[in-house]
C-alpha cells in the first residue's frame, strides 16, 4: 500500500480498545445493562468470544452489548480463542480458574509466547495449574482465596485479571506487587471499571491491593470514552503540520496515554481544547526531548516518528516491555524508521533519535503490528519520497478505521 495522502479534517475518534474490554467483563459478571460505544475490532472480537465461552448471555449490536444474564461457567474442555490480544488471554485466565473447569486457551501470532510466568508463580499455590504447549495454555484446578504475590514489572494485565476474579471467590484476597507496578494507570482504568460495577477493592499505592471476597458485580449502564492511545497517532500529525481536529476525547481522562498531549507540549508544540472533547495540536520549533515511557509504552511509535523531526537528540527510555508486544516493538520502530531515513539508535531499553529535516521514504514492514502500521503512516507525512507498508489491514487489531480517517482528506 501506498501512503501518499495527509489527513485534514475533523476525526471522530474510536473508542478506547482498554476500557471497552474491562467495561465488557464487568457488564457481563454483572449479567445485565448496557455497554454502549464499544470499539468494533478484532481484539475485542475475541473478549466477546470467551465471555461466551464462559457461558455469558449477551445481544451484541453495532456499538452497544446488552448483557442478559452472568457467565454459568464454561463446558470442560471448552477453548478460549484469543486471537493475538494479550488483554483477553492475561484478563480471562483468573476468571476461567474460578469455576474449576478445566480449559485451554488459543492465540495467534507471537500470543502464546509472551510471557505468563507472573500467573505461574502465583496462581500455583492458590490451586491452579497452567500447561503451556505450542499448541496452546490449559488451565486446570479451581481458583482460592488467599495472597497472590507477583511482579509488576511485566504487566499490569496480570494484576487486572486477579483484580476481575478474586471478587467473586468465597474469602478475602491480597495482591502482593513485588517490584514497582509500571503501567500503573492501567490500572486505575481497571478499578474505575470495577467500582463502576459495585466493586470494591483497597490498595497502597499500587503495591498492595486489597480484596474482599463473596462481592457481586452490579448491573450498570457503561460508556466508552474516546481512545488516547488511536488519538495519539492523528495529534502527532497535527504537531507535523497537519489540519487535523480530534473529536470525542475525554479531557479528565484516567487513560495513561493522554501524556501524549504533554509530550506534544514539551517539544514545542501546542494544544488546544476548542471543544469540551475536541482537542487540536499544532506544530512549531520542535526540540528534542527525554521521555519515560515505562507507564505508556503504547506511546512509542507515535512518540518515535515525531521526534524524528525534533530538532537535536530525543532519548525514549524505560522501554523494554517493548519487545514484548505484537512484534519487538523497540525493535521494529527503529528498523522502519530508520528503513525510511530516520536516524535512530537502539539500546536494550531505550531508542536515542538524532532530529532530520525530513525522511526519504522506502518500503516498510507492518510486522504484523497494528501501531508500526500507523506508525509508517505518521513518518510518511514529512518524508519526500513515497512510502509504502506491507500488510496495512493489521490496524484491525485495535483501529479498523484507521485508513479512512488518515487518508480521506
Amino acid at each position: 500500500m501506498r501512503i501518499t495522502k495527509r489527513p485534514a479534517r475533523t476525526i471522530q475518534l474510536p473508542p478506547s480498545k482498554s476500557l471497552s474490554h474491562r467495561a465488557l467483563i464487568c457488564a457481563a459478571l454483572a449479567g445485565g445493562k448496557r455497554v454502549s460505544n464499544v470499539v468494533d475490532n478484532m481484539d475485542i472480537d475475541r473478549t466477546c468470544d470467551c465471555l461466551t465461552a464462559l457461558g455469558a448471555s449477551f445481544v451484541r449490536s453495532p456499538g452497544a452489548v446488552n448483557f442478559l444474564t452472568p457467565p454459568s461457567g464454561p463446558q470442560t474442555g471448552a477453548v478460549l480463542n484469543c486471537g493475538e490480544s494479550g488483554s483477553t488471554l492475561r484478563f480471562f485466565v483468573p476468571l476461567a480458574a474460578v469455576y474449576g473447569v478445566p480449559v485451554k486457551f488459543i492465540g495467534q501470532g507471537r500470543l502464546l509466547s509472551r510471557p505468563m510466568a507472573p500467573y505461574v508463580d502465583c496462581l500455583t499455590p492458590n490451586g491452579v495449574t497452567l500447561d503451556q504447549t505450542d499448541s496452546g495454555l490449559t488451565v486446570s484446578g479451581k481458583l482460592t482465596p488467599g495472597t497472590f504475590c507477583m511482579s509488576g514489572n511485566v504487566s499490569s494485565q496480570f494484576a487486572t485479571g486477579l483484580l476481575f476474579a478474586l471478587p467473586l471467590l468465597d474469602g478475602d484476597s491480597v495482591i502482593e506487587i513485588t517490584t514497582p507496578l509500571e503501567s500503573a494507570s492501567y490500572v486505575d482504568l481497571t478499578l474505575d471499571a470495577l467500582a463502576h460495577f459495585g466493586i470494591r477493592i483497597e490498595h497502597d499505592n499500587y503495591r498492595r491491593f486489597t480484596v474482599p471476597g463473596n462481592q457481586q458485580y452490579v448491573p450498570a449502564d457503561y460508556t466508552v470514552e474516546a481512545d488516547y492511545s488511536s488519538a495519539a497517532f492523528l495529534l502527532a500529525a497535527g504537531a507535523l503540520g497537519c489540519d487535523v481536529i480530534c473529536k470525542g476525547l475525554n479531557p479528565h481522562s484516567s487513560q495513561g496515554d493522554r501524556a501524549f498531549l504533554d509530550v506534544i507540549v514539551q517539544t514545542g508544540g501546542q494544544v488546544d481544547w476548542i471543544a469540551p472533547d475536541t482537542v487540536q495540536a499544532r506544530g512549531g520549533d520542535l526540540r528534542g526531548i527525554t521521555v519515560d515511557v515505562s507507564d505508556t509504552p503504547d506511546l512509542v511509535p507515535p512518540m518515535a516518528a515525531l521526534l524524528c523531526f525534533c530538532k537535536g537528540t530525543s532519548r525514549i527510555v524505560g522501554a523494554s516491555r517493548l519487545r514484548l508486544k505484537e512484534s519487538d516493538r523497540l525493535h521494529a520502530v527503529a528498523t522502519e524508521l530508520n528503513r525510511l531515513g530516520a536516524k535512530i539508535t537502539e539500546g536494550p531499553d531505550y531508542l536515542e533519535i538524532e532530529g532530520v529535516p525530513h525522511l526519504t521514504g522506502g518500503k516498510c514492514h507492518s510486522h504484523n503490528d497494528h501501531r508500526i502500521a500507523m506508525m509508517v503512516a505518521l513518518a510518511s507525512l514529512n518524508a519526500q519520497g513515497i512510502v509504502e507498508i506491507d500488510d496495512p489491514s493489521c490496524v484491525n487489531k485495535s483501529y479498523p478505521g484507521f485508513w479512512d480517517d488518515f487518508l480521506q482528506l
